[in-house]
């Protein structure tokens, strides 16, 4: 077994045969299909049907680990490239969508001062993806909601944010100058999160504990796009504090809700495996990002030290 197997084969699994794969790493499918079939004899197991091009159940686990083995040896050339100067390489790095509105900016800055030669990849991502795509590989960090009950990920809390009201300015709730209840909430159509979601769980419980019941203006799949439809006058609805931030400049209010809770916010990462040296560096100016900048933002409380 070699790399040029595992190329070949991975080329085949994310192309969609071996034409494709010949015609995206530039050269002939001669070449792909030996590689493969070299490969197949070594695990004694077909990894692509020839009739449809995609890759068999073996195929598939043999993929999840030659992306990995792709990502280490990219750590590798990275790390011995970053002991000869400030680190450097590409870190994948996911972000839920409500923070990654607050925090993608700062860190963008942060890192261009403290390693200016890491390539960054930023995916807006559920925890739910963050989670599926770290542990194969696709990801190297992940900033989530806690927590994440998975035994292959280790994660530790960045913040704890607030879960605030937004009303457009003119709106009844916009004006009051109080601190609002849930029980002020249930009196006006909201705009809330999808139902089956974990933060429309939680709302829910909020309300039920307070013995009423939401009025539904729509319901929305996806908290950024949320807080946009508030933003843009549609209504007033419910999202985490990172949602919000104070630098976001609009026709609009927020207002902290007795009653509503809070939820943390953390970072993840793969248990097994190293982080690359690019990698540390990008987590590393994260937790500073957030020690200095959270406390500015209302509603944010720092868990980092």
């Amino acid at each position: 077994m070699d790399l040029r197997q595992l190329q070949a084969f991975l080329a085949v699994v994310e192309h969609g045969g071996f034409t494709a794969a010949a015609r995206a790493t530039h050269t002939v499918q001669s070449n792909i299909s030996t590689h493969v079939a070299r490969l197949e004899r070594e695990l004694n197991a077909v990894l692509i049907d020839r009739a449809t091009g995609a890759a068999t159940q073996e195929g598939e686990a043999v993929a999840a680990r030659a992306r990995q083995v792709q990502n280490e040896l990219a750590a590798l050339e990275a790390d011995v490239a970053s002991l000869q100067g400030s680190p450097r390489g590409t870190t994948r790095i996911g972000v839920i969508g409500t923070t990654a509105r607050w925090i993608t900016p700062i860190l963008v800055q942060q890192l261009g001062h403290t390693a200016p030669d890491v390539q960054l990849v930023i995916v807006d991502a559920t925890t739910t993806s963050q989670v599926l795509r770290l542990l194969e590989g696709d990801l190297d960090l992940g900033i989530v909601a806690l927590p994440v009950e998975d035994p292959d990920i280790a994660t530790t809390p960045l913040f704890a944010e607030e879960n605030i009201l937004i009303a457009p300015s003119g709106h009844p709730l916009a004006e009051t100058d109080k601190q609002v209840s849930i029980a002020d909430l249930a009196r006006h159509e909201l705009l809330l999160a999808a139902p089956g979601t974990s933060f429309r769980s939680e709302i829910d419980r909020a309300f039920a504990k307070a013995g009423v019941s939401p009025r539904i203006k729509a319901e929305v799949d996806g908290l950024r796009l949320l807080a946009s439809l508030s933003f843009s006058g549609f209504g007033p609805t419910i999202v985490p504090a990172s949602g919000a931030p104070s630098w976001l400049a609009a026709d609009w209010v927020r207002h902290s809700v007795d009653g509503l809770g809070q939820r943390t916010v953390g970072l993840a990462t793969r248990r097994r495996g190293r982080l690359s040296v690019a990698t540390e560096a990008v987590a590393t100016t994260i937790r500073s990002c957030v020690l200095a900048e959270a406390r500015q933002q209302e509603g944010i409380t720092p868990l980092v030290k």
